[in-house]
């Protein structure tokens, strides 16, 4: 079984489709606060529809409580756009933790500069349409900061500038997308 990780997710429908995907896979869903919803919240139980009931669940507090409960020994990837190694390079192992961030800032820092060796990170295109069309992206009206704006692509998430590399997956497009493949590595049935 297979350990997805959301550390303080702030969209309570990316967390249903995550249960979901969690419960059609066996896998079991850790949520780090602080929560940026509440778990009976409406939009929530719609993604997870009917199998939020059958989700294998456990709420942490911080990340020194996930720590602290999932042990010494447990083998953390920690998916960020920050990272060398590609999801597809690593090697998984029934048990591990599929580690990602919260939507607007993910992982913090800290902890990826801590656990560079850790870190992995889905590959994609530069999303030129995002950058190209920058102008459009404010109110008819409003004033807009433009260096601010192309230091982000169309899901506000920040752009580096050196390599225009940009993260435009969802949470859970990139939570379905690691977790499958870890699920074929590990020879999941039907895979």
């Amino acid at each position: 079984m297979f350990n997805v990780v959301l550390v303080a997710p702030e969209i309570p429908a990316n967390t249903g489709n995550i249960g979901r995907t969690c419960v059609v896979t066996g896998s079991r869903l850790h949520l780090v606060g602080p929560l940026g919803f509440s778990l009976d919240e409406r939009s929530l139980r719609r993604a997870g529809l009917g199998y939020w009931e059958g989700l294998d669940v456990t709420v942490h507090d911080n990340w020194g409580a996930f720590l602290e409960a999932a042990g010494p020994d447990a083998r953390l990837h920690l998916l960020t756009k920050k990272a060398r190694r590609t999801y597809a390079e690593a090697h998984y192992h029934d048990g591990d933790y599929l580690v990602f961030g919260c939507e607007s800032v993910g992982l913090p820092e800290e902890l990826l500069a801590a656990h560079a060796d850790l870190c992995e990170r889905i590959p994609m295109l530069p999303d030129a349409v995002s950058l190209d069309n920058a102008a459009s992206w404010g109110a008819p009206g409003q004033q807009i900061d433009h260096a601010a704006l192309l230091a982000q692509d169309v899901c506000g998430n920040f752009v580096n500038p050196e390599d225009y590399r940009i993260s435009a997956l969802n949470l859970s497009n990139a939570a379905a997308i690691v977790l499958y493949e870890a699920l074929r590595q590990t020879g999941f049935g039907g895979m």
